[in-house]
């Protein structure tokens, strides 16, 4: 199977670093804050497009732009690629969701994948209104992939639920194709969900032997449902021509951030509720040394942002072995990211993809309709003329 990569849109802006918006660079020094503006997400799209991801994750939260909105007004300008839109269940009803969905996949002409949050942070569900519990979440999300599916069928649902209620529902035009589901958690109730509804699990970037636990866990789950799924894993990459190179590029992003700063994240962190935030404290500790958890796998992101916090680090000969790695254990989607995000896209479009390819793992997008596009990720269409200068 060729496996499919997916980038990252920063909705909440980026510079050269893991956290800071890069303020106080001096003269001569390359930084400085990038807002998240619809040229500059344009910029990384059209990247990402080029290079060969077939799409691109958004975040959802108050500490970011809506993805919904952002990734609309971003399909203008682009042509193939996919957005992986995230989304909350608890925000929005689902009969609107599933029109919203509907609307996006008719207009983007087939462009949507969903990306379902249920969310596991109380304080952060409060701030929209939403009260309920983690395990009360996790229910009212299976209600609700429930009446977005039918919906999507064409059916019409009358549905009472513990959470959700919903009566003659009904969508005058269905998606098509519908929007792929994806979705991650590591509780009991995440994996019941998985199991029922969605089409991709996603897992932060934990070491091969815990991925392969939990890829077993989903399996089993799946297969009690009568039903199979796809496997996605979600790292962030710092690919160079060396080694050296790489682990540089990583040491100089821990050296920027201060001690004070991995304190006060990391105590903000380990009151979370997400058990997947959980593991992926556990795996440095707070610690800045022993970072790297597992060949080429290091938690240094995870010191002061939650969510995904390990990143493959290496030549690009080292990362594409890590992948390769992962996909034997079953994962067949990347969600990669980088900072900056424009320039690690193309680190690893133009040192990790083509040893990828050489090994049968990838093919370009594009090549499937274009044999032009199949040498290199970011060729041009057609050669340049002999004789032309410039």
């Amino acid at each position: 199977m060729t496996l499919t990569f997916h980038w990252f849109l920063p909705t909440y802006g980026r510079s050269r670093d893991i956290v800071g918006g890069g303020h106080g660079v001096p003269t001569g020094t390359a930084g400085g804050a990038r807002p998240a503006t619809l040229a500059y997400l344009g910029q990384i799209a059209r990247t990402a497009e080029q290079l060969g991801f077939v799409g691109a994750l958004t975040p959802t939260g108050a500490w970011c732009e809506d993805a919904w909105l952002t990734t609309a007004m971003l399909v203008e300008v682009t042509e193939r690629l996919k957005f992986l839109v995230a989304f909350r269940p608890g925000v929005v009803s689902p009969t609107l969701a599933a029109q919203m969905a509907a609307t996006f996949q008719r207009q983007s002409r087939g462009r949507l994948l969903l990306n379902v949050v249920t969310g596991g942070e109380s304080h952060e569900q409060r701030a929209y209104g939403d009260f309920l519990d983690k395990d009360a979440r996790y229910a009212r999300t299976d209600e609700f992939l429930h009446i977005v599916r039918s919906l999507w069928r064409g059916e019409t649902v009358d549905f009472t639920g513990e959470h959700l209620r919903v009566a003659g529902a009904l969508l005058t035009r269905v998606p098509d194709p519908t929007p792929d589901i994806y979705f991650g958690g590591s509780s009991p109730a995440a994996g019941r969900v998985a199991a029922r509804h969605v089409d991709a699990y996603l897992t932060w970037g934990e070491p091969p032997d815990a991925v392969a636990a939990k890829i077993a866990w989903v399996d089993a789950l799946a297969a009690a449902e009568g039903r199979s799924l796809r496997h996605g894993i979600r790292l962030h990459v710092i690919s160079r021509d060396t080694s050296e190179q790489a682990w540089a590029q990583a040491q100089r992003l821990l050296d920027g951030i201060d001690p004070h700063t991995v304190a006060q994240v990391q105590a903000g962190l380990a009151r979370s509720e997400s058990e997947g935030q959980k593991r992926m404290l556990a795996l440095h500790g707070g610690r800045r040394d022993n970072l790297e958890i597992a060949p080429n796998l290091w938690a240094g992101m995870g010191l002061v942002r939650g969510g995904a916090g390990t990143a493959l680090v290496g030549s690009h000969t080292e990362v594409a072995d890590r992948i390769e790695e992962y996909h034997r254990l079953g994962i067949t989607e990347f969600v990669l990211s980088g900072h900056p995000h424009v320039e690690e896209a193309y680190w690893f479009g133009e040192g990790v993809l083509p040893i990828l390819r050489a090994r049968g793992l990838w093919e370009h997008p594009a090549a499937v309709t274009d044999t032009r596009q199949a040498g290199i990720p970011f060729a041009p269409v057609a050669p340049v003329p002999a004789g032309a200068g410039g």
